[in-house]
């Protein structure tokens, strides 16, 4: 797959939600841009001086060889942060630098059913997955958004059950007692039914509460196989992505060392 540094063109945008705007980018460099086969690919994203750029990280939503466009949904927020601001404001021309793409998830074909869950961060790759799933397949989300104005649809031949999580407020701006360690994410995904059969999990989004507790739920209560889970952070409150990164990090080496 490709890992050189693409140059596209915002082609133009759509919003989704009141959170969250996909933008479609496209040549001049769409013919050098080369797909992952994963449903979580991502792309690191430029922003600022192309000497010392910005990085953010994003998943791809789709990629349409027809339309030749890359579409990228941004979690926005306000003026907040710098892909999300960007992103509500872009218009078509604008410049765009990109680095990837890299993945690691795709949904089996051998499992009995399949858990995603996340919150807004995550609709990009939970998408891309339950429109990947086969006609048939056994699905379960749990996504976790502000309010009903947040969700959104699915195009999928996949049995699928989507269950919507309301928090009441934006993911910036939610009191303590609904989000990290009392995201109500947590226990929406501990109370779901337990199908049988083997599982593949897909669970990514705030970190606190999704490598804090629902990676503990699964790999140690629901003891499902580390091969069959695809379960990280891609974002921690409070933290920009730099100081995340570092968080990881950090959190990796105490979990090696005991």
């Amino acid at each position: 797959m490709s890992r050189r540094i693409t140059t596209l063109h915002v082609v133009r945008k759509e919003h989704l939600t009141p959170h969250l705007v996909r933008v479609y980018l496209g040549d001049p460099d769409f013919d050098e841009f080369e797909p992952s086969e994963f449903t979580d690919s991502y792309v690191k994203l430029h922003f600022g001086a192309e000497h010392d750029p910005t990085l953010r990280t994003y998943t791809i939503r789709k990629v349409d060889p027809v339309n030749r466009e890359i579409a990228i949904d941004f979690v926005v927020h306000g003026d907040e942060g710098i892909a999300g601001p960007w992103a509500a404001n872009a218009e078509p021309g604008m410049r765009v630098r990109l680095y990837g793409p890299s993945g690691a998830y795709s949904p089996r074909t051998d499992a009995d059913w399949h858990l995603l869950a996340g919150d807004e961060s995550a609709i990009p790759a939970i998408g891309a997955a339950i429109e990947a799933l086969p006609a048939g397949a056994k699905a379960v989300a749990v996504i976790e958004v502000a309010g009903p104005d947040d969700e959104i649809g699915f195009a999928t031949e996949a049995d699928l059950t989507v269950q919507w999580v309301h928090r009441g407020a934006a993911s910036n701006d939610v009191a303590d007692d609904q989000a990290g360690d009392n995201a109500p994410i947590i226990d929406a995904v501990r109370s779901l039914p337990w199908l049988p059969g083997n599982v593949h999990v897909f669970i990514h989004g705030e970190a606190q509460a999704v490598m804090r507790n629902l990676r503990r739920y699964v790999r140690k209560e629901r003891r499902v196989p580390a091969e069959w889970a695809s379960i990280s952070g891609y974002w921690r409150r409070g933290r920009t992505e730099e100081a995340f990164r570092v968080w990881k990090r950090e959190l990796a080496a105490a979990e090696a060392q005991g």
